[in-house]
């Protein structure tokens, strides 16, 4: 069983940062691949960014490469996305998720069951 707890959203300026955390319950997280999903106001959920959580192997969505960034501190259990040049369309509820039977490319497939998800942090990007 694994717990996940969200912190670090806010309501943030267009070009501005954020760095979301998700605490893990499990000191262990060995074969657990970890990532950040978001879900806009009458959209879907959709995957961010996963990083194996043994091998820091990262995997991105295509669209946000490059303004964001996925790392993780395994002393801490604990789990990052750094959000720079935050725009208007980021605004949407950030989950953290674990699984130990995903791939970080097999984390994108929402229609499969996830191992385990947080409850979710507010992010909102004003222009």
């Amino acid at each position: 069983q694994v717990q996940l707890v969200e912190s670090g959203g806010g309501l943030v300026q267009a070009g501005g940062s954020l760095r979301l955390s998700c605490a893990a319950s499990r000191r262990t997280l060995s074969g657990y691949v970890m990532g950040w999903f978001r879900q806009a106001p009458g959209k879907e959920r959709e995957f961010v960014a996963a990083i194996g959580w043994t091998t820091g192997i990262t995997y991105y969505a295509d669209v946000l490469k490059g303004r964001f960034t996925i790392s993780r501190d395994t002393a801490l259990s604990t789990l990052y996305l750094q959000m720079n040049s935050l725009k208007p369309e980021d605004t949407a509820v950030y989950y953290c998720a674990a699984d130990s039977r995903r791939t970080v490319r097999t984390m994108v497939a929402l229609s499969e069951g996830m191992g385990y998800w947080g409850e979710g942090t507010l992010v909102t990007v004003s222009s």
